[in-house]
Parts: C-alpha cells; sequence; structure tokens
C-alpha cells in the first residue's frame, strides 16, 4: 500500500513537470493568449447539452436501477458520454478548439478540483476517533453541532467519513436511531459545508473562478446558522422523544464500547491546516507569473497550491499509521468514482456553458429567463432553480450552469450581484441535502448505515423527510435574503 501511494504521487508529479517545462516555452499575461480559438455558444443547438444530460441521469438511475452494473462500469460510461460530447465536437470544430477546450477545462478546473479532494480525502482518512460516546439527545445534538461546524473545513465527504462511524457506534444500542442517520447527512453532509471552498465542491469551483476566499463565510453564514439551528432544535426534540421510548438499560447504560473517546492521527489535523494554507495561499499571493500552453495560462500561484497540496497528501499517506486508516475503512474508491465520473461532467458541461454564456443568444436562454426579469436576476429563482436541480443532480456542476447564467464574472458577482451570488451558492449547497444523490456523501453516509444494520429510509421515504423538515427553512431563507 505505501509503495502504491509514493507511485501515485511521483505520477503527479511526472505530470506536473512537463507543465512546468512546457510552460516555460511561452510565459503570458491575461486570461487568454492572443490568438487562441474561440467557441460562440450562440451557434450551438440542444442537442450539445444531451451528453451532460446524460452522464448527470446516468448518475442519478444507476446505483438505484442498476447497481452492480454501476459499480463495475461507471468509468466505462462516463467515458462513454466523454465520446459523444468529443467526437462530434471534434467533426464540427477541428483540433485546434478541441484541444484548447480540452486543456482549459483540464489544466484550470479539473486538475485543481480533484487534487484538493484528494487531499482532504486523505487527510481526514486518515483522523479516527477512537471510542464513542453515550447516544443521548444532548450529546447527539452536540456532535452534529460540532460536525456541522467543521464540514467547511475538512469537506462535507471527509466530515461524513471521519464522523458517521462515531455517531453510529454511540447510538449502537438504540432502537430509534434513523432520523440520526438523516440529520447527519442534513447537517454534517450539506449544509455545514457553506462557509468555504473546502466545504463543499460547488464553492471550490467558484474559487477556481474567481470567488474569494472567505466570500462563503461572510455572505452564506446567516443563511447557514437559519438552517442550521432550527435543524439542531428539531433534532434535539425528536431525539429527546425517541430516547424517551428506549428501554431503561439503554438509557442508563449509555451506548458505545466504553473505550474513552479519543483522536488518533493528531498529525492530519495539522496537515488539514496546511490544505487551508496552500488554498489561502493562492487566492491571496499574486506574483503576476503565468505559464502557456496552447493558449490555455496557468497561473504560478496555483501551480504552487497543487504542488503542495500533493505533497500534503503524500506526507499523508506516507507516515499515517495504516491502523488508523484501517479503523475508517479507508480505501480509494469513493475517490476514484469521484474522478472518474468529474472527468465526464467536465467534459460534457462544456457546450453547456458556452450556450449559457450566450445568455438571450443561445439555446438555453429559455433557462435564462427563468432566473431573470427585464435582464435583472431573480435571486429567489436562482435559489430554488439551482436548489432543485441540486437536489436529482450533482450540486457541482448545477452551480457552475448558474454562475455562468449570472454572467460568470466573480468580480461582479461578489459585488453588484453579491445577492445572485449567495443565492447560487446557498441553493447548490443546502439543497444538495434533499436527496440520495444530491450530494456525494449522502449516499455514502447512507450504505455506511446500511453496512451496519440500521434500515434507512428508501429514495421516496428520504424525500418525505427531506421534504417536510427542509423545505419550509429553505421558504424561510428565501423570505429574508431573497425576496
Amino acid at each position: 500500500m505505501r509503495k502504491y501511494g509514493v507511485a501515485s504521487f511521483a505520477a503527479a508529479i511526472v505530470w506536473l513537470l512537463p507543465l512546468v517545462a512546457l510552460a516555460a516555452a511561452g510565459g503570458g499575461h491575461g486570461d487568454a493568449h492572443a490568438g487562441a480559438p474561440h467557441l460562440d455558444g450562440a451557434q450551438l443547438g440542444l442537442l450539445w447539452a444531451v451528453p451532460f444530460a446524460g452522464i448527470l441521469l446516468s448518475i442519478a438511475v444507476f446505483p438505484l436501477a442498476a447497481p452492480h452494473f454501476w459499480e463495475e462500469h461507471f468509468g466505462k460510461v462516463s467515458a462513454f458520454w466523454v465520446a459523444v460530447t468529443l467526437v462530434p465536437f471534434f467533426i464540427a470544430f477541428g483540433w485546434e478548439l478541441t484541444l484548447f477546450e480540452v486543456l482549459h477545462l483540464l489544466l484550470l478546473e479539473y486538475f485543481p478540483f480533484i487534487i484538493l479532494l484528494l487531499a482532504l480525502f486523505t487527510v481526514a482518512g486518515g483522523i479516527h476517533f477512537q471510542g464513542s460516546f453515550q447516544g443521548s439527545p444532548a450529546s447527539n445534538t452536540a456532535f452534529l453541532a460540532a460536525g456541522t461546524a467543521i464540514a467547511s473545513w475538512t469537506g462535507t465527504t471527509g466530515a461524513s467519513m471521519l464522523l458517521i462511524r462515531p455517531v453510529m457506534r454511540a447510538n449502537a444500542a438504540r432502537q430509534n436511531k434513523v432520523h440520526v442517520i438523516i440529520f447527519f447527512i442534513f447537517l454534517v453532509s450539506n449544509v455545514g459545508g457553506a462557509l468555504t471552498p473546502l466545504g463543499d465542491p460547488p464553492l471550490f469551483l467558484g474559487f477556481l473562478k474567481g470567488v474569494d476566499f472567505f466570500w462563503p463565510t461572510v455572505h452564506v453564514f446567516a443563511p447557514m446558522l437559519v438552517v442550521a439551528i432550527p435543524l439542531l432544535v428539531i433534532f434535539f426534540a425528536m431525539d429527546t422523544f425517541f430516547y424517551r421510548r428506549e428501554s431503561e438499560s439503554v438509557r442508563n447504560a449509555g451506548t458505545g464500547d466504553k473505550t474513552r473517546v479519543g483522536i488518533n492521527g493528531w498529525a492530519n489535523v495539522g496537515l488539514l491546516a496546511c490544505v487551508v494554507g496552500a488554498v489561502l495561499l493562492s487566492g491571496m499571493w499574486k506574483p503576476g507569473i503565468t505559464f502557456t500552453i496552447y493558449h490555455v495560462e496557468v497561473e504560478l500561484q496555483n501551480l504552487v497550491r497543487d504542488v503542495l497540496l500533493l505533497v500534503i497528501t503524500w506526507v499523508s499517506w506516507s507516515y499515517t499509521d495504516r491502523e488508523h486508516r484501517k479503523a475508517n475503512a479507508f480505501n480509494w474508491g469513493p475517490i476514484l468514482e469521484v474522478a472518474k465520473l468529474f472527468a465526464g461532467i467536465f467534459v460534457t458541461i462544456m457546450p453547456v456553458i458556452a450556450i449559457l454564456k450566450a445568455g438571450e443568444a443561445g439555446a438555453l436562454k429559455s433557462v435564462v429567463s427563468l432566473v431573470s426579469e427585464g435582464g435583472k436576476p431573480v435571486d429567489a429563482m436562482y435559489f430554488w432553480v439551482t436548489g432543485a436541480l441540486s437536489s436529482f443532480l450533482d450540486n457541482a456542476p448545477t452551480y457552475l450552469v448558474f454562475f455562468n447564467a449570472a454572467g460568470g464574472e466573480a468580480d461582479m458577482l461578489m459585488g453588484s450581484m453579491g445577492s445572485t451570488l449567495m443565492a447560487i451558492s446557498a441553493g447548490a449547497v443546502f439543497m444538495g441535502a434533499n436527496s440520495y444523490i444530491g450530494n456525494a456523501p449522502n449516499f455514502m453516509v447512507k450504505a455506511i448505515a446500511e453496512s451496519a444494520g440500521v434500515k434507512m429510509p428508501s429514495f421516496f421515504g428520504y424525500l418525505a423527510w427531506s421534504g417536510l423538515i427542509l423545505l419550509p427553512l429553505f421558504a424561510v431563507v428565501t423570505f429574508i435574503f431573497f425576496l
């Protein structure tokens, strides 16, 4: 296993070295080189959006309708939709534009996105909570509150994988515990990730597009509290009701093992801080040096960030006690799945973004008109439309679609259109909790709970929970912030 980790790190560095070598041949400044190929979204019809819709529907349907097929062939499904996009694109626009667009999304979006997720996944997987607390209403609520608070710094996936097993051990002897897992998904796997680009993939995509690191911390903090605090109150009341129905032996003796609660792998907590520092560095340090690869310009600070994140990943994998990862049931499967699926998502979304950038002149003018009125954005519609799609599709590409529908210019969206960006951010992050497939950790938590014998609600049963509890809270958020 250690050799595999070193080999993976070495392979990543091998990829980066040619990038630097090629870049040295053509330094430059600005966002695009003069003479770069240009894709005019106004010339694209709706057929170009079919592969994007296809891969998102595949992600939504196959894990439920054909789980065994999906487990074996999800990479091939992703590759199929990539081919369905790139082959016609190559025929229609030629190799120059195809190469430029693919390099642009790989170097500026996909690789930084996956490298950050890899770092968070690896580092969080090296932190193990030993022992357990008593699964009482007070301790459960405090644990969910703490998980919500750290999710923006470890990522919702990292926090979910780190904390789901301790909360399950704490409530192992209880008969009524399904609600604990459901609220865990609401808070730790979704709402808690709203405050930094580390928290949830949509916000990191915004960061890559130029949104300041602490912009969500300042502007989405209040909406997050409006959702999180009532959820914690509702959970405490519900957990108290169910706890009183437990046998007296469970209530008096507590649940979980007798091992003292503690944290193993403390060095990884420091490495998490290093991840934050690396991302902050790329947002604050602007040396003005860029490297050009076929008209695509990679800024030095972003290259340094990605190298640092890979080094942090390697250090965590190489020097963390394997027993800590074994106790967390750590494996590379989830991150490999994310890497393969998002390769497909990033490629297939390419023409969709071009169409959206064309605005009223594009084939998706109906989407643009849905979230605007008289040329002005309707924040409430941005919140609900972004959220509705994030509930059943992946929230990261959904964020990207509406970020571009709102103009795609970070400076403008952080300035005069700040409320619109807040609506898009909150909708993508919060409403990923509406279904099992809205955000990747949701389904992972469900699977872990069911493997431990917890009978989780069906797909539609979960929708009933989220509809009754979350939608009224989102209506309150709309009334307070977006009307």
